[in-house]
């Protein structure tokens, strides 16, 4: 299953996150704002430190990191530890191809600009951590079918 879904640049910024499992909570108290914001500064430094002569998978604390850096753009899933590794890894590429055919050619701008549509493809890809399509024409015929309801 999967725990949660980031996008994030090189210098830290997340431009996208999705949370499907809240994060577990800390023993000092701290919200859970507060406690993914710390979650996911930690994934970037540990995503953006790793040589690239190592695989894309981390173990972190009670789950798997599975990672995939595009251009600037680390997308990373945190998965249970007994989760395929490499399935995930072609959902992030199916997840890149996703806003590549929407956007026509993606970049960190037009994630920013059009966040909404970013999560709208996203939650017609995955449902409550789960992969729920894998067709990119069902996908993206659905997301273009609610943006003419808009």
């Amino acid at each position: 299953m999967i725990r949660f879904f980031l996008l994030q640049n090189r210098q830290g910024k997340t431009r996208l996150s999705k949370w499907y499992v809240p994060p577990p909570v800390s023993s000092s108290g701290t919200t859970g704002e507060a406690e993914k914001a710390r979650i996911e500064a930690e994934i970037h430094r540990l995503v953006t430190a790793r040589d690239k002569k190592y695989t894309n998978f981390i173990e972190y604390n009670s789950y798997k990191l599975i990672y995939r850096r595009y251009a600037g753009l680390f997308f990373t899933i945190a998965v249970d530890l007994t989760d395929n590794e490499l399935s995930y890894l072609e959902t992030i590429h199916l997840f890149v191809e996703l806003l590549d055919s929407f956007f026509s050619n993606v970049c960190e701008l037009d994630i920013v600009f059009n966040f909404n549509k970013v999560y709208s493809i996203l939650d017609e890809f995955m449902l409550a951590g789960e992969i729920e399509e894998t067709s990119k024409r069902e996908i993206l015929d659905r997301v273009k079918l609610l943006e003419m309801v808009e």
